[in-house]
């Protein structure tokens, strides 16, 4: 069931008060977010469950300069929050006005009076307010002063230390999807609406839907076997290259161009969600477009087969 979303924190409905949520951005939505609200179940299985979260992501608000880095936009976050058991997300705008509240005033102001909340979750390294001027240990004392229980969960780890945004966005840079799906529990994908290119891949023999990567993470420029899920709900097996096309060399945005494997149909204008499962080669410049052509066959080749394999062995 598609959890309740709201885009603010005043006015909240009746129905919606009284939850216990955990606190955080919350990009990826991964293993170590999943533990965090199993925690926060367990300590309270009694209330509903929910999230508070921000959008757009507090480090997009405050350096926009910066390359683009999400591993979830909004849509995909709320989908997979939602798989988690999550009822209610509470999703606060994050503008020049909460930037500049105070910590004091967001537990009081938005947690107790705005959004209802009986009890609280968040990790160990929690930051909020004015800069940065709140952390677990001051919301842990005015959630006892507003008597809103309080559960500061341990980070969930392994060998390489906490799970965390940070890791998986370094590992899918580096061409390591794999990796990135084993810390996420599922693969990373890439949503976006399909745009018009210069139809170049169909005069090469494979059409392709170009999806803008937009405000998410750029991961190693290259060709991967990938699934698309379609508006429909099927899945689809395909071959997709994110980078920007040095043998064409258009000068264009990095963006990903997807080639769906036998089928036929028209995707301009629809929502894709492709998922990345292998790299199977660096992006690099060939000869000419007889030479890339023969490449992009050999690819699909191999795409083909690496995704027949996981399908058999159920990966």
């Amino acid at each position: 069931m598609r959890a309740h979303l709201h885009t603010g924190w005043r006015h909240i409905p009746t129905e919606a008060r009284g939850m216990a949520a955990a606190l955080g951005n919350f990009d990826g939505v991964h293993l170590g977010h999943a533990h965090l609200l199993h925690a926060l179940h367990g300590a309270r299985p009694d209330l509903g469950l929910a999230v508070v979260t921000f959008e757009p992501h507090p480090r997009e608000f405050f350096r926009p300069q910066d390359p683009p880095f999400r591993l979830t936009l909004a849509d995909e976050r709320l989908a997979a929050l939602s798989a988690l058991g999550v009822r209610h997300v509470f999703q606060i705008p994050f503008d020049a006005a909460l930037s500049a509240m105070t910590a004091e005033r967001f537990v009081t102001d938005v947690l107790h009076e705005g959004l209802g909340l009986r009890h609280v979750a968040c990790g160990v390294d929690f930051a909020f307010g004015h800069r940065r001027g709140g952390n677990a240990a001051f919301l842990a004392e005015r959630a006892e002063e507003l008597e809103i229980g309080m559960t500061v969960v341990p980070p969930l780890t392994d060998e390489g230390g906490p799970f965390s945004s940070t890791r998986i966005r370094r590992l899918l840079q580096d061409g390591y999807p794999e990796r990135a799906a084993e810390e996420l529990g599922h693969p990373w994908a890439i949503r976006g609406v399909v745009h018009h290119g210069d139809k170049r891949g169909r005069l090469l023999g494979f059409p392709t839907a170009n999806v803008p990567l937009g405000r998410h993470l750029e991961p190693a420029r290259g060709v991967y076997a990938v699934t698309v899920r379609l508006p429909d709900g099927r899945t689809w097996p395909g071959v997709a290259n994110v980078g920007r096309r040095p043998t064409i060399n258009d000068g264009q945005e990095s963006r990903l161009e997807v080639h769906l494997l036998d089928f036929e149909g028209d995707l301009y204008g629809q929502t894709l969600s492709t998922a990345l499962h292998t790299l199977l080669r660096e992006e690099r410049r060939f000869a000419g477009l007889d030479a890339l052509k023969a490449q992009i066959a050999a690819d699909a080749a191999t795409a083909r087969a690496y995704l027949e394999r996981l399908a058999r062995t159920g990966g």
